[in-house]
This record gives structure tokens, C-alpha cells and sequence, in this order.
């Protein structure tokens, strides 16, 4: 599951009143649900090895192109959320540094960012990301760490846990949505999960177990972060946290490193694309150096909007309504119910219709909803 989530939670149960919870836990039975399905898909033809091969077998080229042109803008979106979590919170840590370089106009936490984001360059170089998955295991680390701060400052920060939590706020339940989704989706990864492990049979009950887990975690920080601040409680909840605890510092820190956790990971795969396309005669040297211009060109991509538009709540919500809630529920019903469609009972179609029906319209209204407010805070912007 992607910890990036976890940030916008309490600002989503804030934002969308304590009834959108029961949103928040329908979307992680949902996706456990989903992620069974895949698996079934999988079952069937041992030949299938990745997300995209589902999608090809089931609908051919076409699936092929759209499943992964949104895996990739998934992708891509994800990391100009992280980039701009990384600004902000590296706005929090240096509150009140100032460094002042005559020929460039950006502030001290953007210039914090641009160099953070160069010392991670080296690693979207790397060919064997066996050498770095030490980094994996900080991100997931940093993630617990957040949440153990947030809860330390309920118990220990003297801030008080009686901030007022709307019941329902309709009007934002769009947006909220796709805060919402964004935190499941990690189904692209789970057919690789699922061929690496010894017993695939128990692939179900362990995927139960993961999102039974990580929706409690979720709930549970979302109605934490919302009673300790309330109305003023910010899109990530880091930002909110007292500026004056040790423990806040340590969530901001975590926050920071998090990002230079994930971009090697997430970026190295896309460029592995683009070597698979190179001819086969081309030397290794230069398959090399082409692999890793490409995605370091893509990171400083994400550098660049993520310093233009930097509004996190809003890119966050967009990615979950416009492609999480695709690669998470509408896809895998639409293969499930290709694939056995001569098998399916007519509860189960029935079912995974009213899912393909039910995501379509949140990603709609949660796409609309985001981008929307995304055009508003940008044209403040340059007002």
C-alpha cells in the first residue's frame, strides 16, 4: 500500500465527515477483493507474469496500451505527490532558513527540494536494485514512524483530542474519494507478488490480512490526526503537527526521506521499458546510459511540476479518482469477468458489473472535482 497516503487521511475525514470513513473501509474491502480476482487471473494462465499481461489477455493490444499507459501515469503522478511533500515538509524543517543566491528566484525549501532531489539521481541509474532494497524496507519504516508520532502526539503533546468532526459533507465526498483510493493501490505490483511467492495459493489470505491492517491503520490515523486539529488540520498531516515537539521533527523528517525512498523503485521500472525497445545490438555501455537519461529527464520532469503546481491534496486526489480507482477496481472486475465469462455465475457478473459501474462514477466525479480545484488554486496562483 502506498504510505503516501496516510498523510491525507485525517484531512479527508475532516474534509468529507466522519460517515466518509465507512468510504475509506468499502474501498479497502473492495480492493482486497480485486486483488483475489487478479489472482484468479493469474490461475488460470500460469503464462500471465504482470499487470499487463492480464490486461492483453483479456482485451488484446488495446488492454495492453491502456493498462499500461495508466500504470505509468499512476506512476508519474505518485512521484510528483511525493516531490511535493517533499517541498513542504522540507518547508517545515528549515521554517526560518534563509539562503539567497542572486541569479535565481525560488525559496530556501524549493532549493532544498532541487538538491534533494539530485542526491537521489544516482539511484534511478541503478540496473540491480538489489543494491538499494534497503531503501524499501526505510520507506515502509518511515511510514510506521509517522504514524507512531501522530499518536504520541495525541498522547503526550498536550494537544487535546476534541476538535469536531463533521458528520457528512456531501459536497466533498468527490474529492475525498479519490484521497481515499489513492491509499490502495498497489495492485500493479501484486502479480509480481503473487509468481515470487512459494505457496501462490495463500496469496488471498495474506492479501485479506494486508488491507484488513492497512485500512484499521488508516481509519484509525484519520480520526486520530482529525480530533487533534480539527477544521485546521492540513492536507498532510505532518504540517499540523506542534512545530515546538521533538516528535514533530521526527515526523518531518520521516516525511522527507520518505520520497527518496520510493524514486528509484518507481521511476527504474518505466525506464527498463524504454531498454527493452533499444536494439538488441546497441552495447550495454550505451543501452545504459540511454536507460538512465531517460529516467533521470522523468524525475527532473516531476521536480519541475511539482514546483509548479504544488498542491498536494489536489494532485493526490486527481491521481486516485483519475487512475488508482482504474488500476484498483474497474480493471480487474472488467478481466475476472472477460476471462471467465463462460464460467461466471450471474450474481458474480451482476457484482462485478455494479463495481466497474460504482468506481466509474467516483472516478468521474472525483477527476472532475480535483481538477477543478486544481485550476482554481493555480489561477490564485498567478493572480
Amino acid at each position: 500500500m502506498r504510505g503516501l497516503g496516510q498523510l491525507s487521511t485525517p484531512y479527508a475525514v475532516q474534509n468529507g465527515g466522519w460517515a466518509s470513513a465507512f468510504l475509506l473501509v468499502g474501498f479497502g474491502i473492495l480492493c482486497a477483493y480485486t486483488s483475489h480476482l487478479l489472482a484468479e487471473c493469474l490461475k488460470k494462465n500460469a503464462k500471465l507474469r504482470n499487470y499487463a499481461d492480464i490486461a492483453h489477455h483479456s482485451f488484446g493490444n488495446k488492454g495492453r496500451v491502456i493498462a499500461s499507459a495508466f500504470i505509468y501515469m499512476e506512476v508519474f503522478m505518485a512521484l510528483v505527490s511525493y516531490t511535493i511533500s517533499l517541498n513542504d515538509n522540507l518547508g517545515k524543517v528549515f521554517a526560518g532558513t534563509h539562503f539567497h543566491i542572486s541569479w535565481i528566484h525560488i525559496s530556501t525549501y524549493q532549493l532544498l527540494t532541487i538538491i534533494a532531489v539530485i542526491v537521489a539521481l544516482p539511484t534511478v541509474w541503478l540496473r540491480d536494485l538489489s543494491k538499494i532494497s534497503f531503501l524499501s524496507t526505510a520507506g515502509i519504516l518511515m511510514s510506521l514512524v509517522i504514524f507512531i508520532t501522530v499518536g504520541c502526539t495525541a498522547a503526550f503533546g498536550g494537544v487535546k483530542t476534541n476538535q469536531p468532526i463533521p458528520v457528512l459533507q456531501l459536497r466533498n465526498i468527490p474529492a475525498v474519494s479519490g484521497l481515499y483510493i489513492f491509499s490502495f493501490a498497489s495492485h500493479v505490483l501484486f502479480p509480481d507478488i503473487y509468481k515470487s511467492m512459494k505457496d501462490p495459493s495463500k496469496f488471498t489470505k495474506v492479501s485479506v490480512v494486508s488491507f484488513g491492517l492497512v485500512t484499521m491503520f488508516y481509519t484509525a490515523l484519520g480520526f486520530m490526526g482529525a480530533k487533534l486539529f480539527g477544521p485546521e488540520v492540513s492536507s498532510q498531516i505532518t504540517l499540523s503537527m506542534p512545530r515546538h515537539l521533538i516528535i514533530t521533527k521526527i515526523a518531518l523528517w520521516a516525511t522527507v526521506l520518505t520520497p527518496l525512498t520510493k524514486y528509484a523503485f518507481e521511476l527504474v521500472p518505466i525506464a527498463s521499458v524504454v531498454e527493452c525497445k533499444l536494439p538488441t545490438s546497441m552495447s550495454s555501455r550505451m543501452r545504459m546510459l540511454i536507460r538512465g537519461t531517460v529516467g533521470s529527464l522523468l524525475l527532473l520532469l516531476v521536480l519541475v511540476l511539482a514546483l509548479t503546481v504544488p498542491y498536494f491534496e489536489n494532485v493526490l486526489g486527481l491521481t486516485g479518482s483519475l487512475v488508482s480507482i482504474s488500476v484498483s477496481i474497474i480493471y480487474p472486475c472488467a478481466f475476472y469477468t472477460k476471462m471467465f465469462w463462460s464460467k461466471i455465475s450471474k450474481p458474480l457478473l451482476a457484482f462485478n458489473v455494479t463495481l466497474i459501474i460504482f468506481g466509474s462514477f467516483f472516478g468521474v466525479l472525483g477527476t472532475i472535482s480535483s481538477s477543478k480545484s486544481l485550476v482554481q488554486n493555480f489561477q490564485r496562483k498567478w493572480e
